[in-house]
């Protein structure tokens, strides 16, 4: 897919005002200040988005340890771009970038993406949805 959607795997490539405008269309962002985004994006491993003619539509992260646990947060898709396949793209994108399509065990929580996250392959359990890429040992 592109359409003049353009996608990015780095946190230099979202500035805080951006992310806020995006976050300001969520349920449980709005309330974020722009001094805590920056110091979000500081301390995130790492974050994907998407441009449409220089604007910001679309974005989420990842906080991992590279080698057996990551979670996706923040997944957001401006309201003019949903229905577009874009947030499915961004999601594709960022679970199959080298960096993070080796980590067996992807976890986010939310209540409200189900529907949108089990295509990827993402799973009820206990209160979570998770993607288990490969079996893994509990010791």
């Amino acid at each position: 897919m592109n359409g003049g959607y353009f996608y990015y795997d780095s946190k230099h490539a979202v500035s805080p005002d951006e992310l806020a405008n995006l976050y300001r269309f969520t349920r449980w962002g709005k309330s974020r200040s722009l001094e805590d985004i920056a110091r979000m994006l500081a301390g995130t491993s790492m974050c994907f988005s998407v441009r449409h003619e220089d604007h910001l539509v679309a974005f989420c992260r990842i906080l991992t340890d590279f080698v057996y646990r990551a979670s996706i947060w923040d997944i957001m898709v401006h309201p003019d771009h949903q229905g577009k396949k874009v947030g499915t793209s961004l999601l594709d994108y960022a679970l199959n970038h080298p960096a993070v399509k080796h980590i067996p065990l992807v976890i986010t929580y939310t209540t409200e993406l189900a529907s949108f996250l089990t295509p990827h392959g993402f799973d009820h359990r206990e209160g979570a949805l998770m993607v288990l890429r490969r079996p893994i040992e509990y010791s």
